[in-house]
């Protein structure tokens, strides 16, 4: 698989056991119905507890177009979210959750905005949050109007990670130096033409959430929102240190895994 894809797919994944197998057939499946067979998904294993390696490692074997990559430890979302997109190789790169709160199957209508719009991001607005508690939209509502108040960039508010990024706009968020990352706030930063695409969220489909409203101030906060630098001034990092025997290039076949730790 040397050819670059036309579109890559990335999913960070922490104790998912319960959603990955429906999870990889509903991403396929939109995959390609908005570009063929032209795509690759890659599914980062977040030092989950759970069976998700397993069900991963099986995937992949039998799937030459899933990339499973194995973190050493618990990293968090975001720098599990950086090592998938580091490694994704799409002229077109989507991120999405492992819950399928964020429902794949808008994949297609993203792409056909981002064309229409002439777009390098479009990211994913909730006009609408299915089964969660007054509790969890007071939060959610108190956690991004906070992050407007706390930063002179201009974050999206109800726009989590679910996005569509074109090739160059991935390129210069892989550039960017920052250790704590805040990819929604980062991407915010970068520039380039980016729309908002209106969506209803689903309901998680199976097990619960790893973060809550207190924890996502605290981790906004812990960000480094406050001192990102021009892009254009740093050189490309690699976020990933493979510890196995595999290289990056080798870790994209579907028999290959690599078990790996973050710089």
């Amino acid at each position: 698989m040397n050819r670059i894809p036309r579109l890559s797919i990335v999913v960070p994944c922490f104790n998912e056991e319960a959603c990955i197998q429906p999870l990889y057939e509903r991403l396929g499946k939109a995959a390609i119905a908005a570009v063929g067979e032209d795509y690759e998904i890659l599914l980062v294993n977040d030092g989950s507890r759970d069976g998700s390696w397993a069900i991963m490692g099986r995937l992949a074997a039998a799937d030459p177009k899933l990339v499973a990559i194995d973190l050493s430890r618990n990293h968090g979302h975001q720098l599990a979210l950086t090592a998938g997109l580091d490694l994704a190789r799409g002229e077109l790169v989507l991120i999405v959750d492992a819950d399928l709160q964020d429902p794949p199957e808008l994949l297609g209508a993203m792409i056909e905005t981002m064309k229409a719009e002439g777009a390098d991001v479009v990211y994913g607005v909730r006009k609408s949050r299915a089964g969660e508690t007054r509790f969890k939209k007071a939060t959610a509502h108190a956690f991004y109007r906070m992050l407007a108040s706390t930063t002179d960039i201009e974050i999206p508010v109800d726009a989590g990670d679910f996005r569509l990024m074109s090739r160059r706009a991935l390129d210069v968020l892989l550039a960017m130096p920052e250790q704590a990352r805040f990819i929604r706030g980062m991407v915010a930063w970068i520039g380039f033409k980016q729309v908002p695409f209106a969506y209803r969220r689903d309901e998680r489909f199976a097990g619960t959430s790893g973060r809550r409203g207190p924890a996502n101030i605290r981790w906004a906060r812990c960000s480094d929102l406050r001192s990102m630098r021009s892009p254009g001034s740093v050189r490309r990092r690699s976020s990933l240190q493979a510890t196995s025997g595999c290289s990056s290039a080798s870790a994209r076949s579907g028999s290959c895994f690599t078990s790996s730790t973050l710089s």
